[in-house]
């Protein structure tokens, strides 16, 4: 055995001090077969992490075309030549975003039904963007104006063809 000799304990301790070292540690662990020197615990959450990773990039795009889609919705309006146009920069938002989570579901294929379980969380993230786009607009609104239940369905937040809107 080629590791350096340290204690479960240590390694466990080695997690918060220098998480790296840990990594590295562990991984010489498991290629040398050393299975019960391997801190189990924390290894096991870097794996979940690691699982939840890209759940979350696909959640905050999501987050992202609800806000667009409820602000074209809501807020076009308000929009002046000089900020977004009409809506247009919001447009490009969505389309972009939704490449985006299309490019993850296409790679990740198990991350598409997680997703759309998690339309409500992503409407959670969006609420206070939508507040905050309101009062640069001139809107004074707060989180209780807004939906507490996203208005739109998985489907229409990635089908709705809002280029037809211009």
């Amino acid at each position: 055995m080629n590791t350096k000799v340290i204690s479960k304990e240590e390694l466990k301790q080695l997690y918060d001090k220098d998480y790296p070292a840990w990594v590295d540690m562990n991984l010489q662990l498991l290629k040398e077969k050393a299975y019960e020197l391997v801190d189990w615990d924390n290894l096991l959450e870097e794996i979940e992490d690691m699982g939840r990773s890209d759940l979350k990039a696909c959640i905050s795009y999501l987050a992202v075309i609800l806000e667009h889609l409820y602000k074209l919705d809501n807020f076009r309006m308000y929009t002046q030549a000089g900020f977004e146009k009409g809506g247009r920069g919001w447009v490009k938002s969505i389309i972009t975003a939704r490449g985006r989570l299309e490019v993850l579901i296409k790679h990740y294929p198990s991350l598409k039904p997680k997703i759309k379980e998690e339309l409500e969380t992503a409407w959670e993230m969006a609420i206070p963007e939508i507040v905050a786009s309101a009062y640069e607009m001139g809107v004074k609104i707060s989180k209780d104006d807004i939906p507490k239940h996203s208005p739109y369905t998985y489907e229409e937040a990635m089908e709705r063809d809002v280029m037809e809107e211009f």
